[in-house]
């Protein structure tokens, strides 16, 4: 069984930056691929990104690209997700997903952490 953690959320201005973190426990973390989504209040769940098991490729959504930097310390188990230049339609409860030896989708991944608020307030 895999265990994923996330931490770093909070409430911000716009304007700030967080740094999400996930840590992972349970099994080899070199064999998942690992990703980032978050939900909004009345929203459904929506891919934010996502990062190899190398930390070679990456992949964000149109939203966050040029804002958000996703990296992974597979010596620490851990992999983050940097936000820069927050706004309020930010705001949502993030979540961390792993997958092994596979991509990260959207509906198909084998672990989920219990997920961090973050809200940017305007």
């Amino acid at each position: 069984q895999v265990q994923l953690v996330e931490s770093g959320g909070g409430l911000v201005q716009a304007g700030a930056s967080l740094r999400l973190s996930c840590a992972v426990s349970g099994r080899t973390f070199t064999d998942y691929t690992m990703g980032w989504f978050r939900q909004a209040v009345g929203k459904e769940r929506e891919f934010v990104s996502a990062i190899s098991w190398s930390g070679g490729r990456t992949a964000y959504a149109d939203s966050v690209k040029g804002r958000f930097t996703i990296s992974r310390d597979n010596a620490k188990n851990t992999v983050y997700l940097q936000m820069n230049r927050l706004n309020p339609e930010d705001t949502a409860v993030y979540y961390c997903a792993a997958r092994f030896r596979m991509p990260i989708t959207t509906t198909k991944n084998d672990y989920w952490g219990q997920g961090t608020q973050v809200t940017i307030s305007s």
